[in-house]
This record gives C-alpha cells, structure tokens and sequence, in this order.
C-alpha cells in the first residue's frame, strides 16, 4: 500500500503593498474586460428585438421603438451588473476550496512520512525469497547473513551522502556540501538461503570508488547485514541512461543488475549500522518525502482573503478598482 501511495507522491507567497497592487489592477481589467464584451453582446440583442418590434403593433398603434430600446438596453447593464457579481464570487470560493483540499493533503503526507518512519525503524524480519511477498515489503527492514563478492561490484552515480541533519539545515539553500560521490552495489550470497542477492553498502566519495582505495572496508568471511528492501525504479526525465559496459549506473535496475551479477533480483540498502570500518558508508536510503503542502496553503487562503476583499469592495462599498 505504502509503494502505491509513494509512487503517486511526487513559496510561500506573501502579499507585499506591490504585489496587491498587481493584483488588483488585474482584478479590475478582467472585471472590465468581460463587464465589456457581455455589455456589447446584449446591447446588440436589444437593437434587434427594437428592430422586430418596430413593425409590430399593439391596439393599432405602433410601438415606441426608441423608448423600447433605452429600456431593454438599462435593463441589460443591470442584469450584467448582476451577473458579474455573482460570476466573480468563484474566484473566492475556487481558491478557498483549493486551500481546503491542500489541508487534507497535508494531514495526508504527515501520515504516510509517520508510516515511513516507523517502517524504516521497525525490528528485522526475516528476507523473504518470495517476490510477491517482496514486493509488498519496500521500506521493510530484513536481516541477512553471508558473505560479499566484491569483484562484481556495480556503482550508482552521481549520488551524494544521505544525512538528514545537514539537508534540514540547507533546506532552500542554493548551497550544497560538494560532495558528490557513488553507492556500492555488491553482490552478497545470503547462506541461509543459498540465493545471492544485491546489497547497496553504502555511499564512498569520488577519489575511493576503486575497491584498492579502500582495501579495509573490503570484509572478508561471513557477515550479518540488516538493510531496507527497495524495489526497482523507473528512470526519470533528463537522467541519462544506465551504462552497463562501464559500470556506471544512474537508478535502480534490478534486472539489468541481476543478470550482469548473475545475482537474483532482489535489492536492499544496508543500514547505517552495517557499516565497516574504511568502507562505504551505510544508511543511504532517502525516507523524507517533500512536503510543501503549508506554502500551498497560505497561497490558495491568501488569494482567497485578496479576492473577497476585492468583492467587497467591488460590489458592496461600491468603490472602484
């Protein structure tokens, strides 16, 4: 349910003296505008009804066309003054919906990044080897035990280090840390279970991708790894394609990584725990989804608030904007 709801997920504005000027002016050229055209549209049916009932006649007599025609044109311009204030109530009552209905979506990812949370920190379960179990476990940690093969390492990049601290901290910075580096793809054959399966260890900087560069961090023999189950991704507008001949990857491929490692198709990002000495750092699995629904909604309200106002003045204290 959660995979479902996370691939669906995908300024606050402040109204300065300069900016509700804009506004009005706006406001107030729309309001002309269309006060015109309808005006213009019903004086040229009152022309024509006076023209028909020019050769008409009642008891006789023909009917005063010209008197006719000043009293259908008058009561055009007032049923169009009636017709624009009513018309012009939807703007007020668009954007307040909108503001509505932003609420709701934000009470909504509060709950879905609560849920996220508590998956990412809940106690391991055991790997499963069925896929349709697996794929209703992505975010779900597991536990493993087994050994890495790392001379089939794969790297993903451009990628820099996940630390959620630092990115609340540049939150709407034009800044970044500079440090772009890659994740470390290896293979890792789980003993218990006979299968080898991928495991992303973690993020190294640039200058460490080679595997001599960090010879430490190269374990040997048996280990236990506890890691967070991901599911293959799609490849996103402008991210260029995987190069498998080079073994330089842009996003999650499962298949295409299982059949170059002759691993299973079966992707986990190792925990921040796993992590060994002089080598990649684990717990590189991004669980913070954007949530910008409190900008939308002082936007829609505001506008909301401008719009009445503008209503008001318009239509009630009879000023003009």
């Amino acid at each position: 349910m959660y995979v479902n709801l996370l691939r669906c997920c995908r300024c606050t504005t402040t109204f300065s003296d300069a900016g509700m000027k804009s506004l009005f002016v706006f406001y107030s050229k729309t309001v002309i505008s269309l006060k015109q055209h309808v005006y213009a549209v019903c004086i040229r049916r009152s022309h024509a009804l006076s023209r028909l009932q020019f050769f008409q006649h009642t008891g006789g007599k023909l009917v005063n066309a010209g008197r006719q025609s000043s009293s259908a044109a008058a009561g055009a311009e007032k049923g169009e003054d009636s017709f624009f204030k009513w018309f012009l109530t939807l703007i007020p009552v668009a954007t307040f919906g909108l503001g509505t209905w932003q609420v709701k979506r934000r009470q909504w990812k509060l709950e879905l990044i609560d849920d996220l949370r508590r998956l990412t920190t809940a106690e391991p379960v055991a790997l499963p080897t069925d896929p349709h179990e697996l794929n209703t476990l992505e975010y779900r940690r597991v536990k493993v035990r087994g050994r890495y093969d790392h001379s089939r390492e794969l790297y993903i990049m451009p990628r820099s280090p996940v630390d959620p601290e630092r990115e609340a901290r540049e939150a709407g910075s034009l800044s970044s840390s500079g440090e772009i580096g890659a994740n470390v793809i290896t293979p890792f054959h789980c003993v218990d279970l006979g299968i080898t399966i991928l495991v992303n260890r973690g993020y190294v900087p640039r200058q460490k991708m080679k595997p001599e560069t960090r010879m430490k961090g190269q374990v040997d023999g048996e280990v236990e790894v506890v890691g967070i189950v991901r599911q293959t991704e799609n490849r996103k507008p402008f991210v260029p394609n995987n190069d498998t001949q080079n073994n330089r990857w842009h996003y999650r491929d499962l298949d295409a990584m299982a059949q170059i490692t002759g691993a299973e198709p079966i992707f986990i990002d190792a925990d921040f725990a796993s992590t060994i000495p002089g080598g990649p750092i684990g717990g590189q699995t991004r669980v913070t989804l954007r949530n910008e629904h409190m900008q939308y909604i002082m936007t829609w309200y505001g506008l909301c608030a401008a719009t009445s106002y503008m209503w008001y003045a318009k239509f009630v204290k009879k000023i003009k904007i």
